[in-house]
């Protein structure tokens, strides 16, 4: 298992706008790109993360370059983010 690890900084009044990207986008993730295995949102305090889970690292680098990705999350989050995303992908021992 691979995940994807995406921490956007946004501020607390765009959180809801950002909330209903996640949630139309992780239909098409799951069902339309090859290896997608899990999406979660996770809030803390002082910024937001977006956990995706995968079959390999070599299928998360290539969800970062897909249309769906690239055209459709990115953007609709670049007016909501306060600062470029952390990008960070890990695989599991």
């Amino acid at each position: 298992m691979t995940y994807l690890e995406i921490t956007l900084k946004i501020q607390e009044k765009n959180r809801p706008a950002a909330a209903e990207v996640y949630k139309k986008y992780k239909h098409p993730f799951l069902t339309t790109i090859a290896g997608a295995k899990s999406k979660e949102l996770l809030v803390r305090d002082e910024d937001v993360q977006v956990l995706h889970g995968f079959d390999s690292a070599a299928s998360a680098k290539n969800y970062l370059n897909s249309p769906l990705f690239n055209q459709d999350v990115v953007g609709a989050l670049k007016p909501l983010l306060d600062a470029a995303p952390d990008v960070r992908i890990y695989q599991v021992a």
